[in-house]
């Protein structure tokens, strides 16, 4: 879905998308039809009062009305075309440099224009020089091997994840992951992060 860039255009297109009428909107939120026309088809832009009462109605956060560079729909991403979104030569602050194209991690987004997401999908490649330290924070992560061998310190344990295998864990819990045979690792990695 094309991205939209006034609060009338994204309310219009949200009322498209969820199948809202005009006068639906207008009984749910309070707000009379006559100025939902006039912010939808004239640009007219009210206080945020009336954009918060339109918002809760359509189930969305305020900022989705406002944002102009977020998808409102699905978001889709063709093979090949996951945009790079960070390269990290190591995660190990202050470590001396490394030479060579392919060292660290490098991380592929799958969403970075969906809008209120709450996820964050990449497909990150790791080299086998990649260190990174371990870390905690709040949310939960999804791990999906697509080729090579991974090793994950959890917490106090360690595994060894292959070609296939996928792991779910807690990221309050310290946390990384690393080649696990000195060769190239493929993953599709998911995080989720409470609002």
């Amino acid at each position: 879905m094309a991205s939209k860039h006034t609060p009338g255009e994204r309310i219009a297109e949200l009322c498209k998308t969820y199948a809202v009428s005009r006068e639906t909107l207008a009984e749910r939120s309070g707000i009379p039809v006559e100025l939902i026309r006039r912010i939808e088809e004239e640009g007219h832009i009210p206080d945020l009062a009336p954009l918060v009462k339109i918002s809760r109605a359509l189930g969305v956060r305020l900022g989705t009305l406002l944002d102009d560079h977020e998808e409102l729909g699905p978001v889709i991403t063709r093979a090949g075309k996951a945009g790079d979104i960070a390269r990290f030569i190591t995660g190990v602050p202050d470590s001396k440099p490394r030479t060579g194209a392919h060292q660290g991690f490098s991380f592929h987004a799958l969403a970075a224009d969906k809008n209120s997401r709450h996820m964050e999908p990449f497909i990150v490649d790791i080299e086998p020089d990649a260190e990174q330290e371990k870390s905690t924070h709040e949310g939960e992560e999804f791990i999906y091997i697509l080729s090579g061998s991974l090793s994950l310190e959890y917490g106090a344990e360690s595994y060894v994840l292959n070609q296939g295998d996928s792991v779910y864990y807690d990221s309050i819990v310290a946390h990384r992951v690393l080649s696990g045979d000195a060769k190239p690792v493929r993953i599709l990695a998911v995080i989720y992060t409470p609002v």
